[in-house]
C-alpha cells in the first residue's frame, strides 16, 4: 500500500484539516485510523462528494502510506502546490500587506522550513519567500509534517535572483538582513513598513551579495554563552519582534 509519486503528503490532524480548508479541490486521497475516524468524518464527506477514495486502515499501512511514523493518526494525498515566481514588477498584495514576510535564501532543511512557516502564520504573516539558491529546500512532505498546517495559511511565492528582487523593492518596503554579527537589534528596525525579513542557510549565513542588496542588517544580541539559535527559532523571535 503505497501511494502516488506525484502527491504530496500531509500528515497529522492540523495540517490535514489546513489542506481541505484551503485547497479541498487538490485532495485526491485520505487516509485515518480508527482512532481519527471522528477528526477525518468532514474531510471523507467532502472526498464522497468530489469522487475521491478514502479510507481507515491501521496504524502500519498509515505508516507506509505516510512514509513516517509521526503521521498523527490520518493523513491526506494532495496535489502539489504551485509556486509562483515572483515579478518585481508587479509585487503580489501579500507582500504589501504582511508586517514581516520571511524570505528564506538556502535555507537547506525541509523541517526548518516547516517551522519558520509555522511561527510566520502564527504571528500572522500572509506570505513566504524562497529564493532560486540550489540549496534552498522546497514543499515537501516533512515541511508540511512540520509547518502543521502552516504552509497553508501563507502564500509561498518563488525569488530566482533573490538580490535583484530585494534591490527593486518599493520604498514602501523595506529589506532586513539576519546576521550572527554587526546588524541593528530588532528594536531600531524602524516600524510603520513592511519587513523583508531575509534568512540565510543554517551554516553559512546569508551570502554576501544578499546581504549587500538589503536596505538594513538585523541581529539578535545574546545574552549568554550560546552564539546562535537555529534559523527557525531565531525567525520565530525575529518575526515576533519585528510585527510588534
Amino acid at each position: 500500500m503505497t501511494r502516488p509519486a506525484d502527491l504530496d503528503r500531509h500528515c497529522g490532524t492540523a495540517a490535514v484539516a489546513a489542506v481541505f480548508a484551503r485547497r479541498p479541490q487538490d485532495v485526491m486521497r485520505l487516509f485515518h485510523t480508527a482512532e481519527r475516524r471522528r477528526e477525518a468524518g468532514p474531510h471523507c464527506a467532502i472526498l464522497a462528494r468530489q469522487r475521491h477514495p478514502y479510507r481507515e486502515v491501521v496504524a502500519a499501512d498509515l505508516a507506509r502510506i505516510a512514509g513516517t511514523q509521526h503521521h498523527g493518526g490520518i493523513v491526506a494525498l494532495a496535489l502539489p502546490r504551485a509556486v509562483p515566481a515572483i515579478d518585481p514588477r508587479a509585487l503580489p498584495e501579500a507582500l504589501r500587506a504582511s508586517r514581516v514576510t520571511p524570505v528564506l535564501d538556502g535555507i537547506g532543511n525541509p523541517h526548518n522550513l516547516g517551522a519558520i512557516a509555522r511561527s510566520a502564520a502564527f504571528f500572522g504573516c500572509r506570505a513566504l519567500v524562497l529564493s532560486g539558491d540550489p540549496r534552498q529546500a522546497g514543499l515537501s512532505d516533512a515541511a508540511f509534517r512540520t509547518a502543521e498546517g502552516g504552509l497553508e495559511a501563507l502564500e509561498v511565492l518563488r525569488a530566482g535572483d533573490l538580490p535583484l528582487l530585494l534591490r527593486a523593492l518599493p520604498p514602501g518596503i523595506l529589506s532586513v538582513a539576519a546576521v550572527a554579527h554587526g546588524g541593528v537589534p530588532p528594536s531600531a528596525v524602524p516600524r510603520g513598513a513592511p519587513v523583508a525579513l531575509v534568512l540565510g542557510n543554517e551554516e553559512a549565513g546569508l551570502a554576501a551579495p544578499t546581504i549587500a542588496a538589503c536596505a538594513l542588517r538585523v541581529t539578535l544580541p545574546t545574552a549568554g554563552p550560546v552564539e546562535s539559535l537555529n534559523v527557525s527559532v531565531a525567525a520565530a523571535v525575529l518575526i515576533h519582534a519585528l510585527s510588534a
